[in-house]
């Protein structure tokens, strides 16, 4: 049997771009060579797709378009590269490993001029199955699952409308609130309305919910640009730093109040029409709440698998997680996070996460290894699961 050729996307030009880097490198270090041909395929910070060697360079941290920072955070390892590929040149199409005869889908987008003056066979990435591992905006957000619906590569996570209302916390949160999943109390507001009359926005906001509450950007991950706010004093700063990464800011009432605080409890799910869940986990941050630098900078935080819940609380978040998954059209994978209330104990669905973490070390993959399924298991589940999902949208007839 031949392998079965999988492309790695990763890196973005969203702020998540560091994440997305170490995620596909520990991806690339694991799955099994035997099994899969690997071609990696790299997005820089401006948008540029590179491949092979200069794939390998992005998760390097030295490919010029990536910070610094990326090779100092870069823990997982030097990845696998396939070689021979040459690179996409500033406007033109993606130049791909030479393989021609494969019968295998292609991805060629955005060809200028000098691209289409080339022979089809060298434009396209010829692949069986795209595995993305891009984190946020431009990646987990429906964009390029739709380029790739459109190009007709089967490709692992959840399909268009899945990743769209998965990444937006208030198209998401109002669809769990149509399936009856219990959320914590939030209001939604516009970065115009904020910029136009911010005393009315902050009076609007004081009205319907009590502090401390969290400030979040509607479409991002990772917790960038998310702010705890105590009081009033501090309700704009939160305001206006969500606002620098989108035009939607979600503010959410803490749940536990002034004196207590949440406990953050997360569960994965994998499979397609019949999603399981894994065993919870819960994460106890170092800093007040679990923010982008104690995730992935701050050392301290600390993670417990299984979380210390009853049996009936266990069973409760997984059939919560399962119905969150469900309730946006999900698929693959996700992760599906909650907050606790640590007096009552009432669980409180806070959001799902469309393509989480997926580092050997990240929640996600370790919740798995906890239920019995390891990390390079975890892998090949999923491009079944991105292989079979393709083989069904197949039976979709188009026209009359």
């Amino acid at each position: 049997m031949k392998k079965l050729r999988v492309g790695i996307l990763f890196g973005g030009r969203s702020g998540e771009h560091e994440v997305s880097l170490l995620s596909a490198a520990s991806v690339l270090k694991a799955i099994d060579k035997n099994k899969y041909e690997v071609v990696p395929i790299g997005i820089t910070k401006e948008g540029r797709w590179v491949t092979s060697g200069d794939a390998e360079k992005l998760l390097r941290g030295d490919a010029g378009e990536s910070p610094a920072s990326t090779q100092a955070h870069l823990r997982a390892g030097d990845p696998e590269a396939t070689p021979g590929a040459a690179v996409l040149a500033s406007g033109e199409a993606i130049v791909v490993p030479p393989e021609p005869a494969r019968h295998s889908g292609s991805l060629t987008p955005f060809q200028s001029d000098a691209a289409l003056a080339r022979r089809a066979s060298d434009r396209a990435i010829n692949v069986d199955i795209i595995f993305p591992v891009l984190h946020g905006t431009f990646g987990e957000d429906g964009t390029i699952q739709g380029l790739l619906e459109l190009a007709d590569l089967a490709y692992v996570g959840a399909g268009v409308l899945g990743s769209a209302a998965g990444m937006d916390k208030d198209i998401m949160k109002s669809l769990f609130r149509a399936a009856g999943l219990p959320i914590v109390k939030h209001v939604t507001i516009l970065r115009g309305a904020w910029e136009a009359t911010p005393k009315k926005v902050e009076k609007f906001v004081e009205s319907k919910l009590k502090y401390p509450v969290f400030v979040k950007p509607a479409n991002l991950g990772s917790s960038v640009g998310i702010s705890k706010a105590r009081n009033s004093k501090e309700l704009g700063p939160a305001i206006y730093e969500a606002a620098k990464f989108d035009r939607k800011i979600v503010i959410e009432q803490g749940v536990g109040g002034k004196k207590k605080k949440a406990r953050e409890i997360e569960c994965s799910v994998l499979g397609n029409d019949s999603p399981q869940a894994s065993v919870p986990g819960e994460i106890v941050p170092c800093k007040e709440f679990y923010d982008y630098n104690a995730k992935y900078l701050d050392e301290g935080s600390e993670l417990i698998i299984p979380a210390k819940l009853t049996k009936a609380e266990t069973k409760k978040v997984q059939q919560l997680a399962v119905s969150a998954f469900q309730a946006v059209d999900c698929s693959g994978l996700a992760r599906v996070d909650f907050l606790m209330d640590p007096t009552s104990r009432k669980v409180y669905l806070n959001e799902i996460n469309t393509m989480p973490g997926f580092t050997s070390i990240s929640m996600y993959p370790k919740l798995w290894a906890a239920s019995g399924v390891t990390y390079p298991e975890l892998i090949e589940r999923l491009i079944g699961l991105g292989m079979e999902r393709h083989a069904d949208k197949k039976k979709n007839q188009y026209s009359r």
